[in-house]
């Protein structure tokens, strides 16, 4: 949850944004936010919402199969998850 919540904040800076992505984030919050905690899929979504600002990270998290796990999130999550994940839709 605490390295859910990092990548979150640390998403919302552009240099961080690319390292995120370039590591392979993009992959491992798709599968936090869809299997994790209550925790990791709010700030999961938050870091997605955040990444989802750049055209390229938009096209990288549909090809990672955040769609439908955003959706997922926005219909029937809690309210911070439904939050961060409209915000990354």
């Amino acid at each position: 949850e605490n390295a859910a919540g990092a990548l979150c904040n640390l998403s919302a800076n552009d240099e961080n944004k690319a390292a995120i992505v370039a590591a392979g984030g993009i992959e491992v919050l798709v599968s936090l936010a869809r299997d994790g905690n209550e925790g990791q899929k709010e700030n999961a979504a938050g870091a997605l919402c955040n990444l989802s600002a750049n055209d390229e990270n938009k096209a990288a998290i549909v090809a990672a199969g955040g769609i439908e796990v955003l959706v997922s999130l926005a219909r029937d999550g809690n309210e911070g998850q439904k939050e961060n994940a409209a915000g990354a839709l």
